[in-house]
């Protein structure tokens, strides 16, 4: 059989065979996705708190160089111990875009491009050890499963998949493999909630009673904005919003699961979500398409709603409010509340603390930035800042992954979260369609929540990768 028959064969298996941004994530029957929030899962392997083999270089491979990936590729060779050796795109211009960027450096990536098949062969190389993926949300599952399975960690920016299949498929290929499977939660390294993370451990909140989160983002004009003039490829970000629910809840969701301690001593039991109706998309497509027969099928289309609001119930009787809204005209927010039996704190549109019922003053939360600010920040922090990426925590993330990887030590995201958190969003579709009735949230963890560690994002053991400025 010849090479070119067995990547089809492969990639059909998969799903890849198609146009340059295929529809992997094929929309779950709403039949379907209920039987699969049912499943009872019994563990392969517990990757929580897993530490795999020390890795002295990270031999890394990039996937995706459009929006985000160029960001990525120069963080990651600003960080000690990391060997960028391959980089792919479908469109060769950015792969030699970024190989002469990188001249000069001690990183020679070779180049993959042209075609749906490249990335696989980036992946299919024997001296990877890491597969970065920033791709369309459609390719994330299928090329974290397949790097796992042919060896590699994968680290791959939200949503980690669209479907509950997807988010099964990712559990069950990391556990089986042994592979670290992370979501990109960026948010999570946000300076604010990282020290609310440490004063929750500390146990400043009493005990957490109700969490909020959010991502309300004004994106209407990128949106619609076309690939030519600096939009997403194949207009492919516009095409996710003819789904109905929380489709981007990772954000704001992630910071309150750690505090919370989902999947690690507590767990999500169900949930419920509601959308308003849309008032922007269907319009602005409609305005566009009488100026532009581009956005003519656009027009045509029935878009989600402006505003969901989702609310989950823990197992251990405390609630949690996620909220996503890309279209409205509001001020941005990525809201991070933490409520407690003691104290509460809120972040946008102002980082707030209170105790008592009364907003400390700015002395008080300067006394308790120094009690409180983690490690992690006191270390690289400042560097992170001028590096860049969403004001540092993009670069904070990615030096947390690979001194990690480096020291052996567990990542503070696992596969675990990577699927509770992208499993928000299809299950947040299925209660809308249903008028907000109730869904159970799988537990991906097969029951070891009950005995998981906490996350402590401490650099006890690690630490040691030094920042290439």
């Amino acid at each position: 059989m010849s090479n070119n028959r067995r990547d089809f064969i492969k990639l059909a298996g998969l799903g890849l065979v198609g146009s340059a941004i295929p529809q992997f994530a094929k929309a779950e029957s709403q039949e379907l996705l209920y039987q699969r929030s049912q499943k009872q899962y019994q563990q392969i392997f517990n990757m929580s708190g897993y530490a795999a083999p020390k890795l002295e270089t990270v031999r890394v491979g990039v996937i995706g160089l459009g929006q985000r990936g160029p960001g990525a590729v120069d963080r990651l060779s600003k960080i000690e111990g990391v060997e960028i050796k391959a980089l792919c795109d479908l469109i060769p211009e950015r792969v030699d875009k970024m190989q002469e960027k990188l001249k000069g450096t001690k990183h020679n990536p070779e180049g993959f491009s042209g075609s749906v098949y490249a990335w696989k062969k980036l992946v299919d190389r024997n001296d990877l050890d890491l597969i970065y993926i920033v791709t369309p949300w459609d390719w994330h599952t299928p090329m974290a499963v397949y790097a796992m399975e042919n060896g590699k960690h994968a680290a791959v920016e939200v949503p980690a998949a669209k479907t509950l299949e997807e988010c099964w498929q990712l559990v069950e290929t990391s556990e089986k493999t042994k592979k670290h499977c992370m979501m990109l939660e960026n948010c999570c390294y946000d300076f604010f909630e990282l020290m609310t993370l440490s004063m929750a451990r500390d146990g400043f909140f009493g005990e957490i009673i109700h969490t909020e989160g959010a991502y309300i983002h004004d994106l209407l004009w990128l949106n619609f904005m076309k690939e030519g003039d600096g939009g997403y490829q194949d207009m492919w970000r516009l095409k996710e919003n003819y789904r109905d629910g929380n489709l981007y809840a990772t954000h704001g969701l992630g910071p309150i699961c750690q505090i919370m301690d989902i999947n690690r001593g507590d767990q999500m039991d169900y949930l419920t979500s509601l959308s308003s109706a849309d008032f922007h998309m269907a319009d602005k497509a409609r305005e566009l398409a009488e100026q532009d027969n581009f956005f003519g099928s656009f027009a045509e289309k029935q878009f989600g709603g402006n505003m969901n609001t989702t609310i989950v119930k823990t197992k251990k009787g405390r609630s949690m409010m996620i909220q996503h809204d890309v279209t409205s005209p509001r001020p941005y927010s990525r809201l991070h509340a933490i409520s407690g039996t003691k104290a509460f704190a809120q972040k946008y549109p102002v980082q707030k603390i209170s105790k008592e019922h009364s907003w400390l003053k700015e002395d008080e939360i300067k006394v308790i930035e120094e009690k409180y600010t983690p490690e992690i920040v006191k270390k690289v922090g400042e560097l992170a800042k001028q590096i860049g990426g969403h004001g540092g925590m993009d670069f904070m993330m990615d030096w947390r992954l690979i001194d990690c990887l480096r020291n052996g030590l567990p990542l503070d995201q696992d596969v675990y979260d990577a699927a509770l958190w992208s499993a928000i969003s299809p299950l947040s579709e299925w209660s809308v369609a249903h008028r907000s009735n109730s869904i159970d949230v799988p537990d991906f963890t097969g029951g070891s929540w009950k005995e998981n560690k906490p996350v402590e994002i401490t650099l006890k053991g690690g630490g040691t990768t030094k920042v290439i400025v």
